[in-house]
């Protein structure tokens, strides 16, 4: 096996190890002594921020008695044989998305407060071993709630789908083609913590924009008064001022 997990496979192996700990009611501290690595390297590979490495994967299999990277090869999807991307992905070629490809920084309206705006990163890579596009998550505040999952492209639409698929549970973002400035907007559908613990489905706008050179863009929870905040409402208000999606009864900044 290969040094260094993708993304994808990084980030199932992360949310698994996530669900062990709070399965065992046990602490990040515990589970990195136990494994004998640093809690700075376990927090930088459960939020995203470092793709983990196999010698880390084995130690953390042994602290937990479970095996992980199973777990990564199940949820890392399916795998083509033909050079092409499976048919339910759009049958894609690399060299017809590589323009895809990259790091952006994802905007959305804060869905816990009114008015804020949630900012995180997002990297679409190729998939060479399986033959598709995949996106993962990484600096979000939330970050046990950091999605991964595959890239479709069907030519029948021309939509963008980025689709995570944990169990049959999944979470959509469908964007259209990018604009002259490569930015790409749409909507997130997903589910939120409604009343009590019940979850209820939630939509709302969602723009990738491409990070380019050594631009390193504020991320968190921007609220207003902040230096980037007009900035990033601006690009999400565009969703819906320029109709890249309809809500209905929804207007800009609300």
């Amino acid at each position: 096996m290969q040094d260094h997990f993708d993304l994808a496979q990084s980030n199932a192996v992360a949310a698994k190890v996530r669900e062990e700990l709070a399965r065992r009611r046990r602490s990040r501290q515990w589970l990195a002594d136990e494994a004998r690595i640093s809690i700075s390297t376990l927090e930088k590979a459960l939020s995203g921020r470092r793709p983990l490495t196999l010698g880390t994967v084995v130690r953390l299999e042994e602290a937990l008695a479970v095996r992980l990277r199973e777990e990564a090869a199940t949820k890392a999807g399916p795998v083509a044989e033909s050079g092409l991307a499976p048919e339910e992905l759009g049958a894609y070629a690399r060299q017809g998305v590589r323009w895809l490809e990259g790091h952006y920084l994802t905007l959305r309206p804060s869905l816990d407060e009114p008015g804020a705006i949630y900012a995180y990163r997002t990297l679409i890579s190729w998939d060479a071993e399986r033959n598709l596009l995949q996106f993962a998550e990484a600096a979000r505040l939330d970050a046990d709630f950091t999605q991964h999952g595959l890239v479709s492209f069907p030519h029948l639409s021309g939509h963008i789908y980025l689709v995570t698929n944990t169990e049959g549970q999944y979470r959509l973002i469908l964007l259209g083609r990018p604009t002259i400035h490569g930015e790409m907007n749409g909507v997130l559908t997903t589910l939120v913590v409604g009343s009590g613990s019940q979850l209820i489905p939630a939509a709302t706008p969602i723009t990738l924009v491409p990070i380019r050179g050594d631009y390193e863009p504020e991320l968190g929870l921007v609220r207003p008064g902040m230096e980037c905040f007009e900035q990033y409402r601006h690009r999400v208000d565009c969703v819906i001022e320029k109709r890249f999606a309809v809500f209905p009864g929804m207007s800009a900044g609300h």
